[in-house]
């Protein structure tokens, strides 16, 4: 089989160092060199013969308009802090430990009318003749105060300094001006933006990508002025951004109700993506994503008018994007971009419907990674990084194609580093291989289809809230990595498509979380036909697989409302004077591979006699499975990937679709995965260590046993 050794590749490049890009485009096979944020492309580059893709963030980089127009910028609700009262009075500074570089006071008419004052104490919002506001010392006076009750202040706040152009300021030791963020609520702000495009298309004329990067809002990062604690408050899914009096009117005049800052702030605790949405979270969601796509739009029209092509890079100012809404199609956009860490990040931006999907990959070139630690500087090991990130990404590659991958940040770091040059040549031409696999023959996969189950189904699917590093607490996201390399289909639901009978199309329902969470669900387990349509459909053959808290709520007879499905609940201590089955711990490797474990959790206790008990912590079962009529439930306390654990969830899939003889085109060595591709009798083998490891897998012409050095991939055509 003959595959391609150039292309699919997009290489960063940089004026000064022309002979390192063309050098490196060539050893790359890249056929696409970029800019990235703090390079420039020069003409020798531009008009070398690549594809170029030019990155645009429409609404930063205009700072001559933005000083000229103020209350233009991008706006934020920001909550005081919580103040106790000694006296009957209390002065309540609002900017007190916040980052001034990054937030200036909206103090207008229009934005003091949402201003609000609380007394936290008892939760009850001050009426507006009990407080005054000092605008030259930017304090509220509250009169009438109750000593020893805590208030704080709601209130309106201009962001001055666009967040990623603050963090590479501050990260990256950037010294160009600090760069504003542009609202393009009004008319003015439009006229304006469309007007600056129209004259960029005209004058990058070797451009053939315009890289949106991405729209116009940016994920919620608030900073606080001490560097021990600088990030208040982070979630890559909140719309705190976007929030301003002209956009709060006319969410009033479509909705018919209004909104309030105490909707956004939430005690100060604000809507994280990790809790189930309310109401008014949803609507103004939905209220901004219908902006952003009509107005991004008219955006990917002029690019298009002009003969190029538009990509949108899935991260930064991705709010109101909504890749996985109904709406987003509409946007016109012709490829995504996203960078991975990760696989499920590979299999969030596979499924979004668009016809290129490029992946970003990491390290990203700059000297310091996202994590804080150094990369191409003293005391990084950047090969390193990449061959971990590559290792990651590739079992996902496996299963869904992407399309491109790429490169972004300095490319004359790279320079020092020729192991590292060298390793991304490898990538590269592993990455075509499989990509040309994909091209020929869809990817082989058990008839299991899982359906995983939280508040936000589709529209946050393969993915919670950031990356692998931001969320690894929560068991959904190693859950999330495990699948996205497992030979199985997968999909998201909510608790709606639940009640409107989506549950059939399902042979595993997984739900896992910490009780109260979106992802387990909270107070939607309240609904009697969720748990009625669960229940049915495990009775009628599916299986339930519950992890951490699945189906928590309290106010009823058992915590977890699926208890009666998996044998199992928690008790919060009303049951400590109650009896407890006993049990016999099995182990089984049919459910549990050598090498597998989950950690415990405490106050689990049966609620069946049958219910089997495969692993126990401190006497306490941690994995255990119950029959209910044909199906059953699976219980684990807890899921941390690896790649013994990835192998268990594989088989408490298998078993649920009665895959009880040894399957095929699975590998017996659990530090090993494979791929097959029917259509040309294709099979991959990877080797997901750092270490030399030894594979079968049966197919149905024989055994196929593999040598894998450490990292390596094997392809091997089968032998009838």
């Amino acid at each position: 089989m003959v595959f391609d050794e150039k292309g699919s590749f997009t290489l960063p490049g940089e004026a000064g160092f022309e002979k390192l890009t063309l050098d490196l485009a060539k050893k790359w096979g890249a056929d696409v060199i970029r800019d990235s944020d703090g390079t420039k492309l020069s003409d020798q580059i531009t008009q070398s013969g690549y594809g170029i893709y030019s990155t645009i963030c429409i609404i930063r980089d205009h700072n001559e308009w933005a000083k000229e127009h103020m209350d233009q910028l991008q706006q934020t609700f920001l909550m005081s802090k919580m103040e106790i009262a000694k006296e009957h009075y209390l002065v309540i500074h609002l900017l007190k430990g916040y980052f001034t570089e990054q937030f200036i006071l909206n103090d207008e008419e229009d934005a003091l009318r949402y201003w609000q004052v609380f007394d936290r104490t008892i939760n009850k919002e001050v009426p507006r003749y009990l407080w005054t506001y000092e605008k030259e010392a930017g304090n509220i006076v509250v009169q009438s105060t109750k000593p020893f009750h805590e208030y704080s202040v709601n209130f309106l706040a201009y962001r001055q300094w666009e967040e990623i152009s603050m963090y590479n300021h501050v990260t990256n030791d950037w010294k160009k001006e600090h760069l504003m963020p542009i609202d393009p609520r009004s008319e003015q702000a439009q006229k304006y933006l469309y007007g600056w495009l129209k004259k960029w298309c005209m004058e990058h004329t070797s451009t053939t990508v315009v890289r949106f990067t991405s729209l116009f809002y940016n994920f919620t990062w608030i900073w606080g002025e001490d560097s021990r604690c600088r990030s208040l408050y982070s979630d890559w899914a909140s719309y705190d951004f976007t929030v301003s009096p002209e956009a709060l009117r006319k969410f009033e005049k479509e909705y018919k109700y209004a909104l309030t800052a105490e909707d956004f702030i939430n005690q100060g605790k604000f809507h994280v993506t990790h809790m189930p949405p309310t109401k008014q979270q949803l609507d103004y969601l939905h209220f901004t994503n219908q902006f952003v796509v009509e107005l991004g739009r008219k955006l990917v029209d002029l690019v298009h008018q002009f003969g190029k092509k538009a990509y949108v890079f899935y991260d930064d100012s991705w709010i109101g994007v909504e890749p996985y809404s109904s709406r987003f199609p509409k946007l016109g956009f012709d490829g995504i971009i996203k960078c991975v860490f990760s696989g499920y990040e590979v299999r969030l931006c596979a499924n979004v419907p668009v016809k290129i999907h490029e992946i970003r990959l990491h390290p990203y070139l700059f000297p310091i990674g996202l994590g804080g630690t150094p990369t191409f500087s003293e005391g990084g090991d950047p090969t390193a990084d990449a061959r971990n990130y590559w290792r990651n990404i590739r079992r996902a590659l496996l299963r869904q194609p992407i399309e491109r991958i790429g490169l972004g940040g300095y490319l004359h770091l790279v320079e020092p580093y020729q192991e590292f040059c060298d390793y991304m040549e490898e990538i590269a031409n592993e990455f075509r291989r499989i990509k040309k696999l994909h091209e020929i023959s869809e990817v082989y996969q058990f008839p299991c289809k899982v359906g995983v189950l939280h508040s936000w189904g589709k529209l946050r699917a393969w993915s919670l809230s950031g990356h692998f590093h931001e969320t690894d607490q929560f068991d959904l996201i190693h859950i999330n990595e495990a699948l996205s390399g497992l030979p199985v289909s997968v999909d998201f639901l909510n608790f709606e498509d639940v009640k409107n009978g989506r549950v059939t199309e399902f042979d595993v329902i997984v739900n896992a979380g910490p009780a109260g969470s979106a992802w387990s669900g909270g107070d939607a387990w309240k609904d009697e036909a969720v748990v009625i349509k669960l229940s049915e459909w495990v009775h009628q053959g599916g299986t339930f697989l519950g992890v951490n808290e699945p189906s928590a709520v309290g106010g009823y007879a058992t915590f977890f409302r699926m208890a009666h499905v998996l044998g199992i609940d928690e008790d919060r201590g009303e049951r400590v004077c109650h009896g407890k089955w006993s049990y016999e711990c099995s182990p089984s490797e049919d459910m549990i591979p050598k090498g597998a474990s989950v950690s415990g959790r405490e106050n689990r206790y049966l609620v069946c006699e049958d219910t089997k008990v495969y692993a126990e912590e401190n006497s306490i079962p941690t994995i255990t499975a119950h029959e209910y009529g044909k199906g059953r439930g699976v219980y684990l306390a807890s899921f941390q990937y690896g790649n013994e654990n990835t192998r268990m969830l594989l088989q408490i899939l298998l078993q649920a679709v009665h895959q009880d003889q040894e399957p095929m085109y699975i590998t017996d060595n659990p530090n090993t995965e494979c791929a097959y591709y029917p259509k040309v009798k294709t099979l991959v083998a990877i080797n997901n260590t750092e270490e030399i490891q030894e594979t079968k897998v049966r197919t149905p012409y024989g055994e196929e046993i593999f040598q894998l050095a450490a990292n390596e991939s094997q392809i091997r055509t089968v032998k009838e």
